[in-house]
């Protein structure tokens, strides 16, 4: 081969200090609050599967895991340690929002975040063994009134979390105070499911996309949908509480939030993103295969629905003696 000319040879060296003094732009960074597996780790590989086959991410989004607290730890360390990064995302769900509004992230509030984005909605669920006695909700709900003790709830979390609470609202419609109301807390809503099927359960208060899934194996009867309205496809045969004359819903929201400091252009860039991905038949495909509904919330909107739902879960925590 020929010498490689002088004045190439400097272009070259100049070409590759620049590329050198330039690093690539790292992928963004998905916080999961919890350790792996369930809901906030849910939202994070949705959201990075649909940003990617969307070619809305030039490199597919990190999947990071800060668990503690509920997820106060990670609330904490974005809203003090992070609070600027363009690319940085924490899953939120419904219970983060009650977290929240008991008190339990500490000195951060709702407006101490940037809420950037909901991705899907789930909704509240009451469910019993295929062989229980009990048909309807209002069958559970004149057990609880007439014996207490002959109903005990298992549900995903401890006392005072959300699942917690679906179960408190409805034995509230049988005037049984959530002292007296009988609960046992599992690792998550699988486990809760197990148990309802062995028998050491008699009814379990969970979220739609996990109790759909139950249905197939038989030994599952949902008597209760804490929406609005029925949910499409597998659980449309499943009344509302409301149509059962019970005013009790649970919509659960998941989506994310970013740190307080994050520059406008950087969080109008995700927000963007976000109502793209919620406009688009891609992503509601993605978002059936898991269970899920649509939220349609650009950020704006999911912002004042944040500090609402606080407010209305801070009135909850309250009254069943939870706030701090």
């Amino acid at each position: 081969m020929g010498r490689v000319p002088a004045a190439l040879r400097l272009a070259c060296a100049a070409l590759a200090l620049s590329c050198a003094a330039r690093p690539a732009a790292a992928a963004p960074e998905c916080i999961v609050p919890a350790k792996p597996g369930g809901g906030f780790d849910l939202t994070c590989k949705l959201a990075q599967r649909a940003l990617q086959e969307a070619g809305m991410s030039a490199e597919p989004m990190r999947i990071a895991y800060l668990p503690g607290g509920i997820g106060a730890v990670a609330y904490n360390t974005v809203v003090a340690q992070r609070p600027a990064e363009a690319d940085t995302l924490v899953a939120f769900s419904s219970g983060s929002l009650l977290a929240l509004a008991e008190g339990k992230f500490g000195k951060y509030g709702a407006a101490d975040v940037r809420w950037v984005g909901a991705l899907a909605a789930d909704y509240g669920v009451i469910a019993v063994r295929a062989d229980s006695p009990w048909k309807t909700l209002k069958d559970l709900v004149a057990a609880l009134a007439a014996d207490p003790d002959q109903v005990l709830f298992g549900a995903g979390g401890t006392i005072g979390n959300q699942d917690w609470m679906k179960a408190a609202l409805v034995a509230r419609q049988a005037r049984v105070g959530y002292k007296r109301m009988r609960f046992v807390g599992f690792e998550g809503g699988g486990e809760a499911f197990t148990a309802l099927e062995a028998g050491h359960v008699q009814a379990v208060s969970g979220d739609a996309s996990e109790a759909a899934m139950q249905l197939a194996t038989g030994h599952v009867r949902i008597l209760a949908v804490l929406g609005e309205q029925r949910l499409p496809g597998r659980l449309a045969a499943v009344p509302t509480a409301r149509e059962q004359g019970y005013d009790i819903t649970w919509p659960v929201v998941r989506g994310f939030y970013m740190g307080p400091k994050v520059a406008q252009a950087d969080y109008r860039r995700w927000a963007a993103r976000f109502e793209r991905l919620q406009a688009g038949p891609d992503f509601a495909r993605l978002r059936a295969a898991q269970g899920l509904y649509p939220a349609a919330m650009d950020a704006a909107a999911l912002d004042a629905y944040v500090r609402q739902t606080v407010q209305r879960y801070a009135a909850l925590a309250r009254e069943f003696g939870l706030a701090r």
